[in-house]
């Protein structure tokens, strides 16, 4: 995580850079004047104190599997049971799995964080060297390792600024026994221990 920026340091723009992921606490984007920079700075300092778990959203595009990596993960409703993501406007895996109508989210194991990155990352196969299993209901891909998985069909999507909310309705979902999981907390990866 060292090439991520720092909440006090502003950062290149983000839009077409290395990653596919909401931008996370101390990412930053272009603006156009050092006082609204400075407003972002202080908007990500402060959320930056908000420690989160870390997913990959996964589906199947066509035959081949995609994924993202997101830390917006969320439970909305338990009835009917429902879920929601907020992928960027950029994201280069979004507009495939929003095609497919369905998605799969992993909750990442402390011990996956390299797997984060790579889900992350936009260059190269995402899925290389990577075990996976279509999941019993819609067929996205579940992890091997991940602690969790909530599979869904999408079930509406609203745009939020540079984001989007996307809402899933649970059609299945598991857990296992494992390690901790993977967080996420002032620019770095952590776990609970």
């Amino acid at each position: 995580m060292s090439d991520r920026a720092t909440p006090d340091s502003p950062a290149p723009h983000v839009y077409g850079g290395d990653f596919d992921v909401e931008l996370w606490p101390g990412d930053t984007i272009h603006v156009d004047s050092e006082e609204a920079a400075a407003e972002v700075r202080h908007y990500r300092h402060v959320l930056g104190r908000f420690a989160t778990g870390v997913t990959v959203v996964t589906a199947v595009s066509g035959e081949r599997p995609v994924g993202l990596t997101c830390q917006s993960f969320m439970s909305v409703s338990l009835d009917p049971p429902l879920v929601v993501f907020s992928p960027a406007r950029i994201s280069r895996a979004w507009p495939l799995i929003e095609h497919s109508g369905a998605y799969c989210v992993n909750v990442l194991a402390a011990d996956q964080a390299d797997l984060s990155e790579q889900m992350a990352s936009h260059t190269g196969d995402k899925f290389a060297g990577v075990s996976w299993r279509p999941s019993p209901v819609t067929g996205s891909p579940v992890l091997e390792g991940a602690l969790a998985y909530v599979d869904c069909r999408i079930h509406a999507v609203h745009e939020a600024g540079d984001h989007r909310l996307v809402v899933g309705r649970v059609v299945d979902l598991a857990a296992t026994d494992g390690p901790d999981a993977l967080t996420y907390y002032q620019g770095r990866y952590g776990s609970l221990d």
